[in-house]
């Protein structure tokens, strides 16, 4: 049976709604538009974010990023069995992130996204600035 995916916050009851009137009800209602828009899109977000929330997933994004490695380089890298890796190359390149290519025994994997590289080391470096 498979989950259902949640799509919006859970409704809270008029009651509990805000009763002081906003400062800038224009402002208000145009965010609350933005948002309607992105409301079918925000949990695949989420997911997103809960697949990059695992250190040994980002230390492979990162990795893949400088070259492209075999599964068993991968989990030199990682200090990792090979399976443990392949279960972690295995739910990233479900999302896409990943390509893998066979060469006889060997699977070789590279990053698929530069954009996704590009966002990582950008919210990292953001990171080292604020700490």
């Amino acid at each position: 049976m498979s989950n259902p995916v949640k799509t919006s916050s859970p409704k809270i009851s008029p009651s509990e709604i805000c009763k002081t009137p906003c400062f800038d009800q224009d402002k208000v209602a145009a965010i609350k538009a933005m948002l309607s828009t992105e409301e079918e899109r925000l949990p695949e977000l989420a997911d997103f974010y809960k697949l990059l929330g695992n250190t040994t997933r980002l230390k492979i994004l990162f990795a893949l990023g400088e070259s492209e490695l075999c599964v068993c380089d991968i989990a030199h890298v990682l200090e990792l069995s090979t399976a443990a890796t392949s279960h972690q190359l295995k739910s990233l390149r479900q999302q896409g992130w990943l390509r893998k290519r066979d060469d006889g025994k060997m699977v070789y994997y590279r990053l698929h996204s530069v954009d996704l590289l590009k966002a990582l080391k950008g919210d990292l470096e953001m990171l080292k600035q604020h700490s």
